[in-house]
């Protein structure tokens, strides 16, 4: 009986998870794909964004915005993207192939720890890249500060919670890094142009941005846009988050497979 009770997860010594999110760390850094996609990317984007003169003109074609206020949010969830939808599923559909998590479920540290440790990883590399991402554009290139903070954070929070979901519903089938990279990309791609990435929402025929309305990032860079200039994000916006966040998020738990 005593036997039986060790083996459950709230039993089990706490170091045991610190080790998985120090591993976890490390292959973060020898595998950079997180790094430098999710957070050196975005802020090189930032840099040369705050650089450019020309890109710092307010613009009629924007309602007076300029290139770098139109784009600022655009950076912002191509950050949270390429975190949710091609770092974690790649690095948990690798564990799935290399049938490490079906040997990890033989010992006492149970498979969803290293899920975990996955998600805080990812979770952690997010905050850092919109925290940095925000910081220099705030005080290096005088972007103004979002002016309805509070709507801001909800913005951000409710993006990463539906990228995440969705990164979490690549990573619950594919069983292979190849085909979670492949399925991130064809997924992410779409989203970013919706997103406003190659054209500019503000300059997108009215189908498209009500389509891209009903997107996760569509619905975030309005959202985000919104909070910048001082106004709280739609409820239409956040509710798209927050119903991308709760399918996804059902699906991931529902699907995720540990073999």
């Amino acid at each position: 009986m005593s036997t039986a009770i060790s083996l459950v997860p709230g039993q089990r010594p706490r170091s045991a998870f610190g080790k998985l999110m120090e591993s976890e760390a490390k292959m973060a850094w020898r595998i950079p794909i997180g790094l430098l996609g999710g957070v050196a990317i975005p802020i090189l984007i930032v840099i040369i964004f705050g650089s450019l003169p020309g890109l710092n003109h307010a613009e009629a074609k924007f309602g007076g915005l300029t290139y770098f206020d139109v784009y600022f949010p655009i950076i912002i969830v191509m950050s949270v993207s390429v975190l949710a939808l091609v770092n974690l599923p790649t690095r948990l559909a690798s564990y799935r192939e290399q049938g490490f998590l079906r040997r990890l479920s033989t010992t006492p540290v149970p498979p969803s720890w290293m899920l975990a440790a996955q998600l805080l990883m990812n979770l952690a590399l997010a905050a850092v890249a919109l925290g940095a991402v925000v910081v220099v554009s705030t005080t290096a290139y005088s972007l103004g500060a979002p002016k309805q903070l509070g709507g801001f954070i909800l913005a951000v929070v409710l993006t990463v919670a539906a990228m995440f979901a969705i990164g979490l519903w690549v990573s619950a089938w594919a069983r292979s890094a190849g085909v979670a990279n492949g399925v991130g990309q064809l997924i992410i791609y779409p989203l970013w142009f919706f997103a406003g990435l190659w054209i500019p929402r503000e300059q997108m025929t009215p189908v498209l941005r009500n389509i891209g309305d009903c997107t996760p990032l569509g619905a975030a860079v309005k959202a985000l846009q919104a909070s910048m200039q001082g106004t709280f994000p739609s409820a239409t916006s956040l509710l798209v988050l927050a119903g991308w966040a709760a399918v996804f998020g059902f699906l991931a738990v529902r699907f995720f497979r540990w073999e």
